[in-house]
């Protein structure tokens, strides 16, 4: 219980402070959206968090709008994202307005990744039911590992069999070794994947310890030859969420 109080009052502080921290990003975003694709700034996408309950996620829109897309793909539409859109994306600055849900409870700084509602039986299916348990978060180690790794593979054939399985392995592990201070080591882990990701570099160290956490199933012991701090109160997460596949009232993929 103590967790749940401490975590919901660390989000709604973090939210706050990231909203005006950030707010100098939001207006250059919403100029350069604006020029780069005139339309409406925001899109909401239709997701699932915790129960299962049903929300709309704030992004800044990074996509042409297409009348009738669907989010059955779990691959966005690489060539309707336009020239700004790509730079927030690789920066996850699209993101930023997601500090609204944690505001309004729908979402966390850090837990599993929504669920987008035509892929509820593809991410909530099964063992991954208990992502349902918490509140989907902004962060968490299923979106480092797509951040970083999965946004390579445009494809969605290579994609769902080199990516999917270990994203929606890292959900389970995240709900399974949750923590307060695995939610601050997944914070920074983030920031860190961010500064790699402008640096041009790979997180190679970040790749592997998501990996082996994927394979640790109720076993919380990692060794990576990296020290050894890792184990199983080291939780690493991150929401760089979601595809740009939307169906809203922009009917955005």
């Amino acid at each position: 219980m103590m967790y749940i109080i401490s975590k919901r009052i660390f989000d709604i502080v973090c939210a706050l402070i990231g909203i005006v921290g950030t707010s100098p990003v939001w207006l250059f975003s919403i100029v350069a959206t604006l020029i780069s694709d005139w339309g409406p700034l925001f899109y909401f996408a239709n997701r699932v968090g915790k129960d299962n309950k049903k929300f709309k996620m704030w992004k800044f829109r990074s996509m042409r709008v297409a009348r009738g897309a669907n989010e059955a793909s779990l691959r966005p539409d690489q060539d309707r994202i336009f020239w700004w859109g790509k730079i927030m994306r690789r920066l996850k600055i699209d993101e930023l307005p997601q500090l609204i849900n944690i505001l309004n409870g729908t979402m966390s700084i850090v837990g599993p990744r929504p669920a987008a509602v035509d892929q509820v039986d593809i991410t909530r299916g099964g063992e991954n039911a208990i992502a349902a348990t918490v509140p989907c978060g902004l962060t968490s180690q299923s979106s480092l590992w797509d951040y970083i790794y999965g946004d390579q593979f445009p494809e969605e054939e290579e994609y769902n069999e080199k990516v999917l399985p270990i994203r929606l392995k890292l959900d389970v592990y995240y709900v399974k070794h949750r923590s307060f201070f695995g939610d601050i080591k997944l914070i920074i882990w983030t920031v860190l994947a961010i500064l790699y990701t402008a640096c041009g570099k790979y997180p190679q160290w970040m790749h592997d310890h998501l990996v082996a956490y994927s394979e640790q199933g109720d076993n919380g012991n990692v060794d990576l030859n990296d020290n050894g701090n890792d184990n199983d109160n080291d939780n690493v997460d991150l929401n760089l969420n979601d595809n740009d596949n939307v169906n809203d009232n922009l009917n955005e993929k």
